[in-house]
Parts: structure tokens; C-alpha cells; sequence
């Protein structure tokens, strides 16, 4: 798939595969996963669209045999509030793919995350069963 997107069809098929588990598992990079949570957030709550990303993560995780353990809830919602905040900061009359882009070009280093947390905490099984608050920097 090409980026940046150039219209809403590249978006819905990055989802759809997501949605549907056809794509690999070594196809979804950080990327992909952003562009799913900003079509699930783009017209839902914040909540609404962190559950249903949480669903289709389980739902992609089981169907490509990788062990459930491996999921991390704070970095599920992590990225979930960073793209609601990202958002939130655009123009409202943008369209998908305007926003799509706006937002991966913001939050695009993976290793964000790791500015607001300390590898420990992350990796806590805390963080991995609930939302766990920052530890370097609040969001």
C-alpha cells in the first residue's frame, strides 16, 4: 500500500484487511495500526473506537496463532488517546485521507511511546492487563 493515502479506498482496505485477518501478520506495520485507529476514531468516541480496536487486535492475534499474552492493553489505549489528540488538533473539514496522513506524519516513530514510558513499566504485566498511567512525561 502506498503513503501517503491518496483517498478513503486505500484506508477502508488497509481496515478491511485488518478486519477480515487477511493480511499477514508481517504486514501490519505500526502504520497500518495507526490508519485502522484513526478510521475507527474518525465519528466515534474515543471509548467506542478503543473497543473495537481492542476487539479486532484479539480477533487478528488469534487468527494468526500469536499468544494472546502478547497484547498490551496501556499501549492499545496509548495510542488510541494519542491519535484522539492528534485529531482533535485538525481542521474538522479535512477529509479521511487528509487526516489519515496528518496524523501518521505526527505519530509515526513506533518508539514514541517510549518518551512517556520506561521500558519497565510497559512491559509490566499491569500494563499489559489495564490502562497504567506514564511514567516520564503525562500525556
Amino acid at each position: 500500500m502506498t503513503f501517503p493515502y491518496e483517498c478513503e479506498g486505500q484506508i477502508k482496505e488497509i481496515v478491511r484487511g485488518f478486519e477480515s485477518c487477511t493480511t499477514a501478520k508481517t504486514d501490519f506495520p505500526h502504520r497500518s495500526h495507526l490508519t485502522v485507529a484513526i478510521s475507527y476514531m474518525h465519528g466515534a468516541t474515543l471509548e467506542d473506537a478503543t473497543d473495537k480496536m481492542r476487539a479486532g487486535l484479539f480477533r487478528f492475534l488469534a487468527h494468526h496463532g500469536v499468544e494472546q499474552g502478547k497484547y498490551n492493553e496501556t499501549v492499545t489505549v496509548f495510542w488510541m488517546r494519542m491519535v484522539q489528540k492528534e485529531m482533535k488538533n485538525l481542521k474538522p473539514d479535512l477529509s479521511l485521507a487528509d487526516i489519515t496522513n496528518a496524523v501518521i506524519n505526527a505519530l509515526g516513530n513506533p518508539r514514541l511511546v517510549f518518551d512517556y514510558y520506561s521500558v519497565e513499566r510497559l512491559n509490566s504485566p499491569a500494563a499489559k492487563q489495564q490502562w497504567i498511567e506514564p511514567d516520564l512525561q503525562s500525556l
